[in-house]
């Protein structure tokens, strides 16, 4: 079973769920913190709990706040999603009190986890935060099984997921074009989507 840990009922976590609650939609919602459980996960399976870079708060706030691009605040901005999340994702965790080396890791590991192959050689936050995110569309998911993913799709059901992903990122790209720069995964769903083809994402779960 994929477990939810504790965390999401510590004051600092419900502060933050209910920013992120606010802020975007229930699919949205649900897909971070499936997401945070992932990457949970990948801690006790990569076995380095209590390692050098794996501080669980910072890996909270990165994995749950991870998709705040696909906010009305993060649509306004005009950079690419994942730093259109990061910004305000950061400025509510300093509004909190939450230190600025923190914060500033959060930042790096949310702007950085579409960027495969880049994510994964900047510490191991990011490389939990980017891991974990992608298992929750069946990226590299070998060693979950279906059961496991079911379990955490009756906790946190999966309406339509990666339809409202795609949705929000294509829909900010057309109505702002600087948000998706060459090379950008909002460039590749744009293009796709002009050529009326479906994305090449692994969908293990469905949508």
């Amino acid at each position: 079973m994929i477990t939810v840990p504790a965390t999401l009922t510590e004051p600092f976590a419900r502060e933050a769920l209910g920013f992120l609650r606010a802020s975007v939609s229930p699919a949205v919602v649900n897909h971070s913190i499936r997401a945070y459980a992932y990457a949970e996960f990948l801690v006790d399976r990569w076995d380095v709990r209590g390692a050098r870079g794996v501080r669980p708060r910072a890996l909270f706030f990165a994995a749950t706040l991870h998709d705040l691009g696909l906010s009305e605040a993060g649509a306004r901005r005009p950079d690419r999603f994942e730093v259109a999340g990061a910004d305000p994702a950061v400025e509510h965790l300093l509004d909190n009190g939450v230190d600025a080396r923190t914060a500033d890791r959060v930042w790096e590991a949310i702007a950085l986890h579409t960027s495969t192959g880049i994510a994964q050689r900047r510490g191991l936050l990011c490389r939990l935060v980017a891991t974990g995110t992608g298992l929750d569309f069946g990226v590299d998911s070998e060693a979950v099984t279906d059961g496991m993913a079911a379990d955490l799709h009756d906790r946190y059901p999966r309406p339509g997921t990666a339809s409202a992903l795609h949705a929000g990122i294509v829909g900010q790209a057309r109505a702002v074009p600087a948000k998706a720069p060459v090379g950008s995964p909002a460039r590749y769903l744009v293009e796709v989507d002009d050529l009326g083809a479906p994305a090449d994402i692994p969908m293990r779960w469905g949508d």
